[in-house]
């Protein structure tokens, strides 16, 4: 197995998990959050397929799935269109409301791009430093299972809130 296709298997539990955490939600579900500090699945969905979408774009050098694909329209969120969910507040959090269907949509679409972009990487191109600011410098191996490990954690809080809901 290479390290892209590894890394691709990855991406896939995130896109299957993550699908199957909105599907059969209504919109108070996905909006529901276990306290007022909370983050409710269409957060951490949308969140996380953000944070995908952004870092690798970034590191493929191509426009956001987001915006390429008009995303950013179609939820019409109260945010800047460059806005991942980093650092957001409770009220912030409150805002990010969006149809299971959307949610899945985005999230398929930008893992999509994820395993293009997998396709084209060797395991050479795994050592290139794609961020600098950071000591050590960050490599392309790096910052995708960084990507990976927090999609991984979101999924899985998701999971949890929906056992809340739905236990």
């Amino acid at each position: 197995m290479t390290p892209a296709a590894l890394l691709s298997d990855g991406f896939q539990r995130i896109v299957d998990s993550g699908t199957a955490v909105v599907d059969g939600l209504d919109a108070d579900d996905l909006a529901f959050r276990p306290g007022p500090e909370a983050n409710s699945i269409a957060w951490l969905v949308w969140h996380l397929t953000r944070v995908q979408d952004d870092h690798v774009a970034e590191v493929a050098a191509r426009e956001q799935v987001w915006v390429a694909r008009d995303f950013v329209d179609r939820f019409a969120l109260p945010l800047d269109a460059a806005d991942t969910g980093y650092g957001h507040s409770a009220e912030q959090v409150g805002q990010v409301r969006a149809p299971a269907d959307a949610l899945a949509a985005y999230l398929i679409a930008v893992h999509e791009g994820t395993l293009a972009f997998l396709d084209t990487v060797g395991e050479a191109d795994l050592d290139r430093v794609v961020d600098e600011r950071w000591d050590p410098p960050v490599t392309l191996g790096v910052r995708l299972v960084s990507v990976l490990d927090d999609c991984a954690r979101h999924v899985g809080q998701a999971e949890y809130v929906r056992g809340l809901l739905h236990p």
